[in-house]
């Protein structure tokens, strides 16, 4: 009995973690394995592990224990811990600020900053992260749960990769509910921090959000005019109102060099978002100046944050601020 328990360590070491960190023993996924008038049953830790990934872990195991001798059947029971996700909110008082963007870059960012990182597109009626992060493939389902699609080092998912982009999605607010809650409820698998790129204003997709799954913190885009700044202010009052802190305000479109002279002005004003910030409590995240690099990379679906130089610094150093600002009140948030 000892003797056949040993073939079948030697063998569970032979089958990687796909997590990493060695193999399926000595990573602790498998536990308490047993072998009784020739079964074979053990207990697999699957936690962080995305549905297609458990499955075809457990079919590995089975097969490499089935080819033991001895063996005639192989039970494993699978389970798996709760996986703890941090929601970072994303929004503006209006459409045309930039948020998108942002919210893009930011995932990105925060991902190159060795956080496990999705990006949820909740903007159900105008998606555009398809064509922000380059990825317009369908998702597929495992059990029912959509598998999010990687980009730039990220995961990802948005309404845009299942619906015609040519076509309007005249939906009501319990069916852009639900298809809020097929993106949030997918198989994130690891991951720990969630953006979610919202609708502009402080409709149906922002209080469903905020009333079933608690944002750990809200990042607010504006640019610096007064009009936008109106705005701003009423979706700040939104997510105080529901109790969510608001983790920053990011003044977008703020200066403007001339290709041509170099010389620097301001079509929508300056520092508008930071004295707003200033006034009303909340930490100025940064600024992001209105470039045509930025644009076009949008539009090609080639991000800045993904890259190296100036503009990458940008929404590297707006990120840290985004992450110091989430972990300063992670001891008293619930998530």
């Amino acid at each position: 009995m000892a003797e056949n328990i040993d073939q079948i360590l030697v063998a569970l070491r032979a089958v990687e973690d796909p997590s990493g960190g060695g193999d399926v023993v000595a990573t602790g996924r498998v536990a308490a394995p047993r072998l009784e008038q020739g079964v074979v049953s053990l207990i697999l830790d699957v936690t962080g592990l995305p549905i297609a990934m458990r499955n075809k872990l457990e079919q590995q195991i089975s097969a490499t224990l089935a080819a033991v001798a001895g063996v005639s059947d192989v039970r494993i029971a699978m389970t798996a811990d709760k996986v703890g996700r941090t929601i970072i909110a994303v929004g503006s008082g209006k459409g045309g600020v930039g948020k998108s963007t942002v919210s893009a870059n930011l995932a990105i960012a925060l991902g190159r900053m060795g956080q496990k990182v999705g990006l949820v597109d909740a903007d159900i009626y105008g998606p555009s992260q398809p064509n922000i992060m380059g990825n317009h493939d369908k998702p597929e389902a495992v059990d029912k749960k959509m598998i999010p699609l990687e980009a730039h080092g990220i995961r990802m998912l948005s309404i845009g990769q299942l619906v015609d982009p040519k076509r309007a999605l005249a939906w009501r607010g319990p069916m852009a509910a639900n298809a809020l809650a097929q993106l949030i409820e997918a198989d994130w698998g690891d991951t720990e921090l969630i953006v979610v790129d919202l609708p502009p204003g402080s409709g149906d997709v922002q209080l469903t959000l905020l009333q079933r799954w608690k944002p750990a913190g809200a990042v607010i885009v504006s640019t610096p005019q007064d009009l936008a700044l109106i705005d701003a202010r009423r979706a700040i009052d939104l997510f105080t109102q529901m109790d969510v802190p608001i983790l920053g305000l990011v003044e977008n479109m703020a200066g403007y060099a001339c290709p041509h002279c170099g010389k620097i002005s301001d079509p929508f004003g300056r520092g508008g978002a930071e004295t707003e910030a200033a006034e009303m409590g909340v930490p100025f995240l940064g600024r992001i100046p209105l470039t045509l690099s930025i644009r076009e990379a949008s539009d090609a679906g080639t991000p800045p944050a993904a890259g190296q130089g100036e503009e990458a610094g940008i929404f590297e150093r707006i990120a840290a601020a985004v992450l110091d600002e989430v972990n300063r009140k992670r001891s008293t948030i619930i998530v």
